[in-house]
Protein backbone atom coordinates (compact mmCIF):
# COMPACT_ATOMS: atom_id res chain seq x y z
CA UNK A 1 0.00 0.00 0.00
CA UNK A 2 1.06 3.53 -0.74
CA UNK A 3 0.41 4.67 2.82
CA UNK A 4 2.78 2.00 4.13
CA UNK A 5 5.47 3.04 1.66
CA UNK A 6 5.18 6.65 2.85
CA UNK A 7 5.47 5.51 6.48
CA UNK A 8 8.54 3.42 5.65
CA UNK A 9 10.10 6.39 3.87
CA UNK A 10 9.44 8.52 6.95
CA UNK A 11 11.34 6.02 9.09
CA UNK A 12 14.20 5.97 6.59
CA UNK A 13 14.35 9.78 6.56
CA UNK A 14 14.42 9.81 10.37
CA UNK A 15 17.27 7.30 10.48
CA UNK A 16 19.15 9.09 7.72
CA UNK A 17 18.73 12.52 9.33
CA UNK A 18 17.11 14.01 6.21
CA UNK A 19 15.08 16.69 8.01
CA UNK A 20 13.69 18.57 4.98
CA UNK A 21 12.37 15.34 3.43
CA UNK A 22 11.09 14.15 6.80
CA UNK A 23 9.09 17.36 7.23
CA UNK A 24 7.33 16.92 3.88
CA UNK A 25 6.59 13.25 4.53
CA UNK A 26 5.09 14.16 7.89
CA UNK A 27 2.86 16.71 6.14
CA UNK A 28 1.68 13.97 3.77
CA UNK A 29 0.96 11.55 6.60
CA UNK A 30 -0.84 14.27 8.57
CA UNK A 31 -3.13 14.99 5.62
CA UNK A 32 -3.87 11.27 5.23
CA UNK A 33 -4.52 10.84 8.95
CA UNK A 34 -6.78 13.91 9.01
CA UNK A 35 -8.95 12.47 6.23
CA UNK A 36 -9.11 9.09 7.98
CA UNK A 37 -10.13 10.64 11.30
CA UNK A 38 -12.68 12.99 9.72
CA UNK A 39 -14.40 10.23 7.77
CA UNK A 40 -13.63 7.34 10.15
CA UNK A 41 -12.30 5.16 7.35
CA UNK A 42 -9.05 3.52 6.26
CA UNK A 43 -7.90 5.14 3.01
CA UNK A 44 -7.04 3.00 0.00
CA UNK A 45 -4.34 3.88 -2.54
CA UNK A 46 -6.77 5.72 -4.82
CA UNK A 47 -7.89 8.00 -1.97
CA UNK A 48 -4.27 8.60 -0.91
CA UNK A 49 -3.45 9.58 -4.52
CA UNK A 50 -6.34 12.06 -4.47
CA UNK A 51 -4.89 13.65 -1.32
CA UNK A 52 -1.40 13.82 -2.85
CA UNK A 53 -2.84 15.34 -6.03
CA UNK A 54 -4.63 17.97 -3.97
CA UNK A 55 -1.43 18.76 -2.06
CA UNK A 56 0.48 19.31 -5.31
CA UNK A 57 -2.29 21.58 -6.63
CA UNK A 58 -2.24 23.65 -3.42
CA UNK A 59 1.51 24.06 -3.67
CA UNK A 60 1.34 25.10 -7.33
CA UNK A 61 -1.17 27.79 -6.38
CA UNK A 62 1.11 28.92 -3.55
CA UNK A 63 4.12 29.11 -5.89
CA UNK A 64 2.21 31.45 -8.19
CA UNK A 65 1.25 33.71 -5.27
CA UNK A 66 4.75 33.70 -3.77
CA UNK A 67 6.40 34.52 -7.10
CA UNK A 68 3.92 37.36 -7.69
CA UNK A 69 4.84 38.73 -4.26
CA UNK A 70 8.58 38.36 -4.90
CA UNK A 71 9.05 35.69 -2.18
CA UNK A 72 11.31 33.33 -4.11
CA UNK A 73 12.57 31.51 -1.00
CA UNK A 74 9.01 30.45 -0.13
CA UNK A 75 8.33 29.49 -3.75
CA UNK A 76 11.49 27.36 -3.73
CA UNK A 77 10.31 25.57 -0.58
CA UNK A 78 6.97 24.80 -2.23
CA UNK A 79 8.77 23.46 -5.32
CA UNK A 80 10.88 21.21 -3.09
CA UNK A 81 7.72 19.89 -1.41
CA UNK A 82 6.11 19.21 -4.81
CA UNK A 83 9.17 17.19 -5.82
CA UNK A 84 8.86 14.94 -2.77
CA UNK A 85 5.08 14.55 -3.06
CA UNK A 86 5.40 13.64 -6.73
CA UNK A 87 7.71 10.75 -5.76
CA UNK A 88 4.55 8.99 -4.57
CA UNK A 89 2.40 9.87 -7.57
CA UNK A 90 2.38 7.71 -10.70
CA UNK A 91 4.31 8.80 -13.79
CA UNK A 92 2.83 12.03 -15.15
CA UNK A 93 1.15 11.77 -18.55
CA UNK A 94 2.17 14.02 -21.40
CA UNK A 95 -0.35 16.02 -23.41
CA UNK A 96 -0.52 13.44 -26.22
CA UNK A 97 -1.42 10.66 -23.76
CA UNK A 98 -4.07 12.85 -22.13
CA UNK A 99 -5.59 13.66 -25.55
CA UNK A 100 -5.64 9.95 -26.36
CA UNK A 101 -7.53 9.21 -23.12
CA UNK A 102 -9.96 12.07 -23.85
CA UNK A 103 -10.66 10.66 -27.33
CA UNK A 104 -11.29 7.21 -25.83
CA UNK A 105 -13.63 8.70 -23.21
CA UNK A 106 -15.52 10.66 -25.88
CA UNK A 107 -16.00 7.44 -27.86
CA UNK A 108 -17.12 5.64 -24.68
CA UNK A 109 -19.62 8.28 -23.54
CA UNK A 110 -20.72 9.62 -26.91
CA UNK A 111 -20.06 13.19 -25.74
CA UNK A 112 -20.69 15.69 -28.50
CA UNK A 113 -21.00 19.14 -26.90
CA UNK A 114 -20.13 21.17 -23.82
CA UNK A 115 -23.34 19.86 -22.21
CA UNK A 116 -21.65 16.46 -21.95
CA UNK A 117 -18.51 17.78 -20.25
CA UNK A 118 -19.58 16.69 -16.75
CA UNK A 119 -20.25 13.16 -17.92
CA UNK A 120 -16.95 13.06 -19.79
CA UNK A 121 -14.94 14.41 -16.82
CA UNK A 122 -16.65 11.83 -14.59
CA UNK A 123 -15.19 9.08 -16.77
CA UNK A 124 -11.77 10.73 -17.12
CA UNK A 125 -11.12 11.77 -13.52
CA UNK A 126 -10.49 8.27 -12.09
CA UNK A 127 -8.16 7.47 -15.01
CA UNK A 128 -6.19 10.72 -14.74
CA UNK A 129 -6.14 11.17 -10.94
CA UNK A 130 -2.57 11.73 -9.82
CA UNK A 131 -1.25 11.23 -13.35
CA UNK A 132 -2.19 14.60 -14.88
CA UNK A 133 -3.13 18.13 -13.91
CA UNK A 134 -6.94 18.09 -13.95
CA UNK A 135 -7.02 21.77 -14.90
CA UNK A 136 -4.99 21.02 -18.01
CA UNK A 137 -7.20 18.00 -18.79
CA UNK A 138 -10.31 20.12 -18.38
CA UNK A 139 -8.95 22.71 -20.82
CA UNK A 140 -8.18 20.00 -23.37
CA UNK A 141 -11.69 18.55 -22.98
CA UNK A 142 -13.17 22.01 -23.60
CA UNK A 143 -11.09 22.34 -26.78
CA UNK A 144 -12.30 18.94 -28.02
CA UNK A 145 -15.96 19.61 -27.28
CA UNK A 146 -16.15 23.12 -28.68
Amino acid sequence: MLKQQITDDMKAAMKGGDKPRLGVIRLILAAIKQKEVDERIELNDEQVLAILDKMVKQRRDSITQYEDAGRTELADQEKFEIGIIQDYLPEQLDEAAILEMIDAAIAETGAASMKDMGKLMGVLKPKLQGRADMGQASGLVKQKLS
